[in-house]
């Protein structure tokens, strides 16, 4: 398997080899074809200077070709300075009185007369007649041993051609010139491209180290280690913030699985209670030990604590259902003020049964909302539920509903005893009773406010709790249709 470092080192690598590759090949190639035209320009300006001043020199009725004209001290003079600077070897060369190319001087701007009497290629003398000069490379019909950069340019006498002066410089130093620059080039890339080739693994390494302790510590939750975590090192980037909501997730994980075990602990705990209750009374039906006359009385507890087995199994196959991933709410318009009056009429025999008495604050005006119906009615019977079996008997029960904020707001308020500040979070968790009513309530399972917290959080809605002077209060939100 290839590793996600060397992929991402090796796309790296390549783009930066390409990056440079490109970035060469165009610095070279311009700076190339600049450094020539420069200098072709260059060589193509002397000859026109040579040109005119020697045109200007044969205005005063100078032969060209005598040897007056080509002695002279100052005209020789002016030739080899201007051979010396432009680094170049000057031709003259003569195209009138039938004579056409023929060399008249030479210079270098040591030494003289080296080509004098030879030609000039017939091509070269047209091309630069026709086009009014010449620039290129060439020999010179094999004057150099080796391709010059000549330029030429015409010499009047009067309105007549009289000669073409040729300035022809070597390529070597041009050469030497653009190999200092490639080299300078190339030591430069090579510098950068090392330090982008170590910079690149270490940042490929720094990305990818998280995501291989993240792929070790998925490892280790698959073995059931969910304490580990993957470290940030201070991290700010997109990785930091990876392994942060990895870490995040892990706490969820571990805080999960604590909570499965109390709930396996919690299950087991209840369903141990009433089937211990029931073993313990059928044995001694049996063997015996509960006299004949006391039997109706223990099968009416093995009749009550297998119904209470009955409402524990139901209420957790509710739960199973409303946590499943199948689970889907259905969004209907109802009354939630009738509703509850619905649910209140169905507790009517429990409220009388403890002669408590009920207060309403429902509007006249019927309050809409959005949710599912059946669910909500569960909501509203075990906050009913709960508020009769919690009273004083022969106290008050209030229900209310206000909108608020788009929100309808659904109270359920009873009088008892005071909830602990301390315990008012855990009501809604499963199994959990309080230690007064663990001992006094045999109907609950502990089930019925983690029920209510579950429907509501799958409609997307909160419900709070308070309690003081023996007051307690629940209240719930709908979103008003």
């Amino acid at each position: 398997m290839k590793s996600l470092y060397k992929r991402q080192f090796a796309m790296m690598a390549g783009m930066i080899l390409i990056s440079f590759a490109l970035l060469g090949s165009a610095f070279i190639t311009l700076s190339y074809t600049y450094t020539v035209r420069e200098k072709q320009e260059s060589m193509e300006h002397n000859a026109d200077i040579l040109a005119n001043f020697t045109t200007l020199y044969l205005s005063g009725n100078r032969s060209f070709y005598s040897p007056a004209t080509i002695y002279d001290t100052e005209y020789r003079s002016y030739v080899s300075i201007l051979a010396q600077l432009a680094d170049a070897y000057v031709i003259l060369s003569e195209t009138a009185e039938g004579v056409s190319g023929q060399i008249v001087y030479s210079s270098d701007g040591v030494t003289e007369g080296g080509f004098n009497g030879l030609y000039v290629p017939e091509s070269v003398i047209q091309s630069a007649i026709q086009g009014k000069g010449y620039s290129g490379m060439d020999t010179l019909g094999g004057l150099f041993t080796e391709k010059r950069f000549v330029a030429a340019s015409p010499i009047y006498r009067g309105s007549v051609m009289a000669g073409m002066v040729f300035v022809a410089a070597e390529t070597s130093s041009l050469t030497e010139m653009w190999r200092a620059f490639a080299n300078i080039f190339f030591f430069t890339a090579v510098v950068v491209l090392c330090i982008a080739f170590i910079t690149t693994s270490v940042t490929s390494l720094r990305q990818t180290k998280p995501l291989k302790e993240m792929a070790d510590a998925v490892r280790k939750f698959g073995h059931g280690e969910f304490e580990t975590r993957v470290e940030v090192g201070g991290r700010q980037d997109e990785v930091g913030e990876l392994a942060e909501a990895f870490n995040a997730m892990a706490d969820s994980l571990a805080k999960s699985e604590a909570k499965r075990s109390e709930f396996v602990a919690n299950i087991s705990h209840e369903l141990k209670t009433p089937m211990t209750t029931i073993a313990g009374f059928a044995d001694g039906i049996l063997d015996g030990t509960i006299p004949p006359a006391k039997e109706p009385e223990a099968l009416a507890t093995i009749s009550s604590e297998t119904r209470r087995l009955s409402r524990l199994v139901r209420r957790m196959l509710d739960l199973s259902r409303l946590q499943s991933t199948e689970s889907v709410t259905a969004q209907e318009q109802f009354d939630v003020s009738e509703l509850m009056v619905r649910v209140l009429l169905s507790l009517e025999t429990k409220i009388n049964a403890r002669r408590l008495d009920v207060d309403t604050n429902l509007p006249e005006e019927p309050v809409m909302v959005w949710g599912d119906p059946d669910a909500i009615t569960q909501v509203c019977y075990n906050l009913l539920d709960n508020a009769i079996k919690f009273s004083l008997e022969g106290g008050v029960i209030t229900l209310g509903v206000a909108s608020k904020g788009g929100k309808a707001h659904v109270s359920v308020r009873n009088v008892g005893d005071t909830i602990p500040a301390a315990e008012l979070p855990l009501l809604f968790d499963r199994f959990h009773k309080s230690d007064k009513s663990r001992s006094e309530d045999r109907e609950g399972v502990g089930l019925g406010l983690y029920i209510v917290k579950t429907i509501l959080n799958n409609h997307k809605e909160n419900i709070t709790v308070t309690s003081e002077n023996g007051v307690t209060e629940f209240v719930f939100t709908l979103t008003l249709a």
